[in-house]
Parts: structure tokens; C-alpha cells; sequence
């Protein structure tokens, strides 16, 4: 108990003690997996900001699942990158509950974007006619906007009701902070933080996966009725949307074994594994299925690699091209 009134002590990530072994690798790892993340998902953000053509309600919805997808992985990767680099494994109270406020709200966002892509795809295909007047731009940033100020207040409910639980230890099996990481270190009976907790990621997960549900069967008994090109269409958006989300649901399966063992003496590295798949695989394949299985997405981005392409080379042979090119725009 002797930490029971210094909940400002610094804690210990053993998740990076564990790898200072190898900390040049795994720092080089890390930065290429970052990268690649970023690189993905700015293309596609600029690919949907700069085409008229893709403002339209599903591809906005794409841009803001991509978008989120940078948040978290940015909660996580900067941190490790610099902790690696200067062989640091420790965290202030105070910077852990702000990764851990990171950490849950991309978490629980996902899932809202999730539910309204879904949604979104149920009336495109088994509501074409209404689909124009029911789903707008104004309506779907609308519930963006709110969806983002609803995960927001949760979680930062969340966050506050393990703040104010005074900790008896220091030492995480984590590369980073999350939440219930700082509950398992409180010296107080934790239930209500425990129970707040759980209710809201249960209710978001179960919302997000009858929605799904729902939505799914709909699009695949449609798909059934159709014939030819809007067959194909259906299905492919039924595939590309539930390959998606079943991405999601592994990374959140893995956090929810981990915590469910957590009686169980596992190698940090374990912990360390089932912990960061939810906050790597995500960023990492949305954007990279969502641009690939996209046509039109897909389309758009391919022509903006070849204009690069294309100035890159025209750059080395003809210098003075670049300015006219820039000026013919």
C-alpha cells in the first residue's frame, strides 16, 4: 500500500522493457509499419477530398474510418518510436490516462463508423429508391459529428472514473496505457470503473454487430433477387464491408482474451501481442481494402499515382514543364 496516495508516480511499461533487446528492430519495425499506415490512409483522404465525385455518403465514410485509423495508431507508434530510440519504459500518471483516453476513443469511433458505414450500405442497396433523400452529406457528417461527440463523453467518463482510483503499483505488461490496465492497478474496490466500462464497450459491440447483422442479410437476400452488374455490385460491397469488420472484431477478440486472462502468468509478450493487433491491423488494412476493392476509390488513385509519375519524370527531363503544369491548373 505504500503507493496509495501517489497516484502521480511514474509508471512502467515492461512491454518496452521486454524489448530493449531488440529495441533497433523492433524502432525499425515500428517505423515502417507507421509509415505504411500514414501513406495508405493520406491517399485515400486525398483522394476523397479532392474529387468532387467521391463526396458522396459512403466514401465520406470511408475517409472518416481511414481518418480515425491515423488517430490511433498515432495514439500508439510516436511514443514507442521515441521510448525505443532513447530506451525509455516509463509514463507519467497524468500521459497515461491521456494514451488511454487515445486508445479507448478510436476504439469505440471504429465502431460507430462501422455501424453507420453499415447502415449506409443497407439502404444503398435495399433502398436505391430513397437511398438519395434518406442519406445525404449534411445528414452523414451530422452523424459523424455526433457519434464523435458521444464516443468522446464515454470515454472520457471512462477515463475520469480511473483517474480518481488512488494505484498500489506501478508496472503495466504493456507497451502502452489503456484503461483497464490502470484499473488492475488500483488499490480501491474498482467495480463501478469495471462495470462502466465494460457496459459501454459491450453495448457499442453488440449495437455495432446486429446493425451489421441486420444490414447484411438484407444486402444478401437483395443480392439473391438481382442479376448480372448489380449482383456483382451488391455482393462486392457486402464482401468488401464485412471483410472489414471482421478485421475490427479480431483485434477487439484479442483485447478481450488478453483481460480475460489476466489471472493467467503470460510471457509479456503475449500481453504485448494481443494487446497492439487492434491498434496495427485496422489502420492498417482498411485503408488498404477500402482502396483496392473501391472501384471508383480505387480509380481515383491510380490516376493521381500516375500524374505524380508523370511530373516526376517530365521534372528530370524538362525542369521548366513543372511551372507550366502548375500554372495550367
Amino acid at each position: 500500500m505504500e503507493n496509495y496516495f501517489n497516484i502521480s508516480k511514474n509508471l512502467v511499461l515492461l512491454g518496452l522493457v521486454e524489448m530493449e533487446g531488440l529495441k533497433y528492430l523492433y524502432c525499425v519495425l515500428s517505423i515502417f509499419l507507421y509509415s505504411f499506415i500514414l501513406l495508405l490512409s493520406i491517399v485515400v483522404v486525398f483522394a476523397v477530398f479532392t474529387d468532387t465525385r467521391l463526396h458522396e455518403p459512403m466514401y465520406i465514410l470511408i475517409c472518416n474510418l481511414v481518418l480515425n485509423g491515423i488517430f490511433g495508431s498515432s495514439s500508439f507508434f510516436p511514443k514507442l518510436i521515441v521510448d525505443l530510440i532513447s530506451s525509455s519504459s516509463s509514463i507519467t500518471h497524468g500521459n497515461c490516462a491521456v494514451q488511454s483516453l487515445c486508445v479507448a476513443f478510436f476504439a469505440l469511433y471504429e465502431m460507430s463508423t462501422f455501424t453507420l458505414m453499415a447502415f449506409d450500405r443497407y439502404l444503398a442497396v435495399c433502398q436505391p429508391l430513397h437511398y438519395g433523400t434518406m442519406i445525404t452529406n449534411e445528414k452523414v457528417i451530422n452523424l459523424i459529428i455526433g457519434s464523435f461527440v458521444v464516443a468522446f463523453i464515454l470515454v472520457l467518463t471512462a477515463v475520469l472514473l480511473t483517474w480518481k482510483l488512488p494505484l498500489c503499483g506501478n508496472r503495466i505488461n504493456n507497451v502502452f496505457c489503456d484503461n483497464m490496465s490502470m484499473i488492475v492497478l488500483s488499490c480501491v474496490d474498482s467495480s463501478i470503473s469495471q462495470f462502466y466500462s465494460a457496459s459501454v464497450v459491450i453495448i457499442y459491440l453488440c449495437v455495432t454487430i446486429f446493425i451489421t447483422i441486420f444490414s447484411n442479410l438484407h444486402i444478401f437476400f437483395v443480392c439473391l433477387k438481382l442479376s448480372g452488374e448489380s449482383y456483382h455490385k451488391a455482393v462486392h460491397t457486402l464482401v468488401t464491408h464485412l471483410l472489414n469488420f471482421s478485421i475490427f472484431l479480431i483485434g477487439m477478440l484479442f483485447v478481450f482474451i488478453r483481460y480475460r486472462l489476466g489471472s493467467v502468468k503470460l510471457p509479456i509478450t503475449i500481453h504485448i501481442l494481443l494487446s497492439v493487433t487492434s491498434l496495427i491491423i485496422p489502420p492498417l488494412f482498411n485503408p488498404l481494402i477500402y482502396g483496392v476493392r473501391t472501384h471508383a476509390l480505387r480509380t481515383r488513385i491510380v490516376q493521381y499515382l500516375q500524374r505524380l509519375k508523370w511530373m516526376k519524370t517530365d521534372m528530370h527531363s524538362r525542369p521548366i514543364s513543372v511551372i507550366s503544369y502548375i500554372q495550367s491548373q
